[in-house]
């Protein structure tokens, strides 16, 4: 009877511990899980979950200065520089002038037109006593010596800016951050507020004259 008495005693052993393995295993599983988690490692540079952060201060005023009509302004100054140049070639042909005359147009500091050129002084002195006559001509001319300016001043500077990245401060100053605000009057109205706080020369400095003058016929 021994070693049926030990078979017996082996089987109860073995059965026993297949009966212990399920719950070792689960408190082992259960051990991992309640257990303190692993630091999760950080990102490196070259990790494909690494994401570039865009500049936190980027250039707002190059950005609304881009955003200018430019075209319209050119379209709207571009009428008067038409009717003026216009006008001028008429007002040769009529005193029998050589159309390929030079001339230069200016404004005297009560605002009458004034014509220099190489032209007999009594065929000059009647062509701008016609052209102070002429309202419409005097009104382009007018809106000319103060729009054509600011013109080449943005033009010139957001060309710069495109070809060599460089910002011109005074065109920022300028823009304002509505463009509803930024027809070519209102630069207008905004440059020649800047110029008589901060001086001509600074303002001259940065690309404007002080004086217009509409030279005709100069590459005759």
């Amino acid at each position: 009877m021994s070693l049926l008495t030990s078979l017996i005693k082996a089987s109860t052993q073995f059965q026993t511990a297949l009966e212990k393995r399920p719950e070792a295993a689960g408190e082992k599983q259960a051990g991992k899980t309640s257990g303190p988690a692993a630091p999760e490692q950080p990102a490196s540079p070259t990790d494909d979950r690494f994401t570039r952060s865009a500049p936190e201060n980027p250039d707002l005023a190059a950005l609304k200065s881009r955003k200018l009509s430019v075209t319209d302004y050119k379209q709207t100054v571009g009428q008067d520089l038409a009717f003026v140049r216009e006008t001028l070639r008429h007002k040769l042909a009529e005193y029998g002038m050589h159309p390929a005359t030079a001339i230069n147009v200016t404004r005297d500091d009560s605002g009458n037109v004034q014509v220099d050129g190489k032209l007999p002084e009594a065929k000059r002195g009647q062509i701008e006593q016609d052209l102070n006559h002429n309202k419409g001509f005097r009104e382009a001319f007018n809106r000319l010596s103060v729009n054509e300016p600011t013109l080449h001043f943005v033009d010139n500077a957001l060309k710069l800016n495109k070809a060599y990245g460089v910002n011109n401060s005074l065109l920022d100053t300028l823009v304002s951050d509505n463009q509803q605000f930024n027809g070519l009057q209102d630069l207008v109205h905004r440059y020649d507020t800047l110029r008589k706080s901060v001086g001509a020369e600074q303002v001259e400095a940065a690309g404007q004259r002080n004086h217009y003058a509409f030279s005709f016929n100069t590459r005759a």
